[in-house]
C-alpha cells in the first residue's frame, strides 16, 4: 500500500475556497488525477476547513457475503460489571478471609463478570508484579478468580487505566490515571510505545490463563512481603479465559491525553495480543502467554462501527494477511457499549431518559457490529460489555415509572428486554453496569445503575435475570415469528 500526498490546507485564507496546492489556491484540480485510490487519509496538528468538497467517481465493490454466525446460550447474556471489592471484604485482613459468602452469593444472580482491574494492582512499581496480595489495595486474586471459577462465574478481565508510575510521565495538568497506556510523549502510532501495557498482559495471562508451558524465567513478581504477604510465581492457573484491552478508548471527554484515534488503539492492541507479530521481544503479549486467550477489543463508547472498521484498515496495512487471504487482526471479539435512551444516541447526548431497548436503536446499533463482524472480521463474536439504565430520575438514562410499575420494576423490564433483543440479533455476550449503585442519590448518568442492593440482595432486575438464567440459561435464539396480521392491527 502507497500512501500518494495529494492536498494541502494552511488555513491562511478567510472564508473562501481554496484549492489542494496551497501555492495555487484558486486551482482546485489536481495537477495529477488520482485512480484506483482505496483510502482517503486526513491528517491534522489543528487546523481544520469548516467546509470540505471531492470530486471524482466512486466504483463500489462488491460486498463481501456473510460469514456463519453460531448461536450462543442465553446465560452468555446475564453478565454484570464489577470489582474486586464485589467479591472481597475490603474490611477484613486480606491474609484471613479474602472472599466473601455474602458478596459471592449475590454475583451468582449473573453468569459472568466483567473485572475492572486496574493497571496498578498489577505493577504499582514498574517492573515489580503483584497478584496475591496487590501492592495496591492488597487484594487477593488468586482466591478471587479461584471463587469466581468454583461458582461458575465467568470472567472478562478488563485491564484499565495506568499506574502511577506510567501517569507521571504526563505534565502536571494532564495527568489521569485513564490517558493513553503509553508513556508521555510516545509516537502514538507505534506498537512499541505500548510494550509496558503489553508485558502487563503477558505477565497476568501467563499466570492465570491455561498454557502451563510459559517459561519461568520470563516471569517475575515483587519479593517484597508486606502484612498480607508475599508474591510468589504462578504458570498457568487456568482461571482466565478472556482479557479486554483498556476501556472506552475512543473517551473522546477526556481530551487527546485519553483519547486514542482508532488507527493508534489498533497498534496499541497489535503490542497487547501477539507483540506486533512477535517483533517486540519475549515476554509481550496475551497470545505469547497463551494462545487460547481470547482477546476483546476495549469496550468503545460510539454507537457506529466507524472506529472499528479503521482498526480494521490499519491490520491490513500494518499486520497484512494470513495464509487464507483473511486480514490478521490482533483481537477476537469486537466489543462495545450500548446505553437505551430517547434520543438514540448511547453516549452520544442529547437524551433526557433511558427508553425501551427496543425503541432506543441499540438493537440496529448491536445488529451493525455483527453485520461488519460477518463481513469484515471472520464472522468473530460481538460483546456488549455495558449498557443498562439509572434509578435517579435526573439521569439522562433513567427508567420511569409507567402505569403500575415503579422506576426499579421498569429497570428490570427493560434489561431482561434488552438481554432478549440483543440475542435476537446475534450478539454473543452481554455485561449489565453494574452489580452496586455508585451512588443512588447521585443524578450523574451511571451512579445509579446498580442490580444489587447495598446489603447484597437483588433488585427486581438482578432478580429477573436469576429467573431467567434458571428458566432459560441453556437455550439459544433461533427465531422469531413473524406477527400475525391480527396483532399488527
Amino acid at each position: 500500500m502507497e500512501r500518494i500526498p495529494i492536498a494541502r490546507f494552511i488555513g491562511d485564507k478567510y472564508q473562501t475556497w481554496v484549492g489542494p496546492n496551497p501555492d495555487q489556491p484558486d486551482v482546485f484540480d489536481l495537477k495529477t488525477p488520482i485512480s484506483n485510490a482505496r483510502y482517503l487519509v486526513l491528517n491534522t496538528s489543528g487546523e481544520y476547513p469548516t467546509e470540505l468538497e471531492l470530486y471524482g467517481t466512486y466504483v463500489a465493490g462488491q460486498e463481501p457475503g456473510l460469514a456463519s454466525l453460531p448461536s450462543t446460550p442465553f446465560r452468555n447474556k446475564l453478565g454484570i460489571n464489577g470489582f474486586e471489592w464485589y467479591v472481597e471484604n475490603p474490611d477484613a485482613p486480606s491474609a484471613l478471609r479474602p472472599v466473601d459468602d455474602a458478596r459471592v452469593n449475590a454475583l451468582k444472580s449473573f453468569s459472568s463478570m466483567r473485572h475492572y482491574m486496574d493497571w496498578d494492582k498489577l505493577e504499582a512499581d514498574q517492573g515489580s508484579y503483584t497478584y496475591n496480595p496487590t501492592f495496591s489495595g492488597s487484594w487477593d486474586y488468586d482466591a478471587m478468580y479461584e471463587r469466581l471459577q468454583a461458582e461458575g462465574i465467568e470472567v472478562l478481565a478488563c485491564l484499565q487505566t495506568l499506574p502511577k508510575w506510567m501517569e507521571n510521565t504526563y505534565p502536571e495538568g494532564g495527568r489521569d490515571y485513564s490517558n493513553i497506556p503509553a508513556p508521555y510523549g510516545s509516537d502514538l502510532s507505534s506498537p512499541k510505545s505500548y510494550l509496558a501495557h503489553a508485558r502487563v498482559a503477558f505477565q497476568y495471562i501467563a499466570r492465570y490463563g491455561f498454557n502451563k508451558r510459559v517459561d519461568p524465567a520470563l516471569l517475575s513478581v515483587s519479593t517484597v512481603s508486606t502484612w498480607a504477604g508475599v508474591n510468589t510465581v504462578k504458570v498457568g492457573l487456568g482461571l482466565i479465559r478472556y482479557i479486554e484491552c483498556n476501556n472506552e478508548p475512543d473517551k473522546t471527554w477526556k481530551g487527546r491525553n485519553g483519547y486514542q484515534s482508532a488507527r493508534e488503539y489498533a497498534a496499541n492492541l497489535s503490542a497487547f495480543y501477539d507483540g506486533h507479530k512477535n517483533t517486540l521481544g519475549p515476554g509481550v503479549g496475551v497470545k505469547n502467554a497463551d494462545p487460547s486467550v481470547t482477546v476483546a477489543i476495549g469496550g468503545m463508547s460510539a454507537a457506529t462501527t466507524d472506529y472499528v472498521r479503521a482498526m480494521i484498515d490499519w491490520c491490513k496495512e500494518f499486520r497484512g494477511y494470513r495464509p487464507d487471504g483473511s486480514v490478521n487482526l490482533c483481537w477476537d471479539v469486537i466489543n462495545q457499549h450500548l446505553y437505551a435512551n430517547d434520543a438514540q444516541s448511547s453516549q452520544g447526548g442529547g437524551g433526557n431518559r433511558g427508553a425501551a431497548p427496543e425503541l432506543a436503536g441499540v438493537g440496529e446499533q448491536a445488529a451493525a457490529f455483527v453485520k461488519l463482524a460477518r463481513q469484515y472480521a471472520h464472522g468473530m463474536p460481538v460483546w456488549i460489555t455495558e449498557t443498562g439504565y439509572d434509578i435517579n430520575q435526573g439521569s439522562p438514562f433513567h427508567a420511569i415509572p409507567i402505569g403500575n410499575k415503579t422506576a426499579l420494576e421498569t429497570q428490570a423490564d427493560w434489561i431482561l428486554r434488552t438481554a432478549l433483543l440483543f440475542s435476537r440479533v446475534g450478539i454473543d455476550r452481554v455485561f449489565f453496569f453494574q452489580a452496586y449503585d455508585d451512588n443512588l442519590l447521585n443524578s450523574l448518568q451511571f451512579s445509579s445503575m446498580g442490580l444489587l442492593n447495598e446489603n447484597k440482595t437483588r433488585k427486581p432486575a438482578a432478580d429477573y435475570l436469576y429467573q431467567a438464567m434458571n428458566l432459560l440459561g441453556d437455550y439459544r435464539y433461533k427465531e422469531s415469528p413473524k406477527p400475525s396480521e391480527d396483532l399488527m392491527i
